[in-house]
């Protein structure tokens, strides 16, 4: 069974139809939204400061989200894929967003909607990612403009991919 965690006075709310994986961990101020997946070892700890996650957001394998005391949260919209390892420190993540597997996004960032963070690009304090984008790379940078209909079509694939498999997890 997951661990859920109070910290501070604070609860994790946790919305219908979430799948959280036997060690993932929840911890404080995060509240989730519905048809949410989070997977195996990924942690979200809102001990110092907010996590908000949206509806049909899947948090993959070993992902860790967190935040700076009092200085930056942690937000994430609907229709995202956060990949395997990805770190996300107190940054916005808006609707529709796939963050690649190894990403690292600090605070204050904002990744804006219809936009691919690549495999193992790290996005740099402060950054304001363009919609309709790839950024790939270390720091991260624009690589190419995408059409919103051909990113769309893959976000949301993946994200209903990941409400499939946690389903597989529901049954057993």
């Amino acid at each position: 069974m997951a661990i859920i965690k109070s910290v501070r006075g604070f609860t994790p709310v946790i919305g219908r139809n979430v799948f959280l994986a036997d060690n993932a961990v929840v911890v404080g101020d995060v509240v989730i939204g519905d048809d949410c997946s989070i997977w195996f070892s990924a942690v979200l700890r809102g001990d110092v400061n907010s996590i908000r996650i949206g509806n049909k957001v899947n948090i993959q394998d070993g992902a860790v989200l967190h935040t700076l005391y009092k200085k930056s949260i942690t937000e994430i919209g609907n229709n995202v894929s956060v990949g395997h390892n990805v770190t996300i420190h107190g940054a916005k993540i808006c609707d529709n967003v796939l963050v690649g597997i190894g990403s690292t996004i600090l605070d204050h960032v904002v990744v804006n909607s219809n936009t691919i963070i690549a495999a193992n690009a790290l996005v740099l304090t402060g950054t304001v990612v363009e919609p309709n984008s790839v950024y790939a790379g270390v720091p991260a940078k624009k690589v190419k403009e995408i059409e919103p209909e051909q990113t769309a079509e893959m976000i949301n694939k993946i994200a209903n991919n990941y409400l499939m498999y946690a389903e597989w997890y529901k049954d057993d």
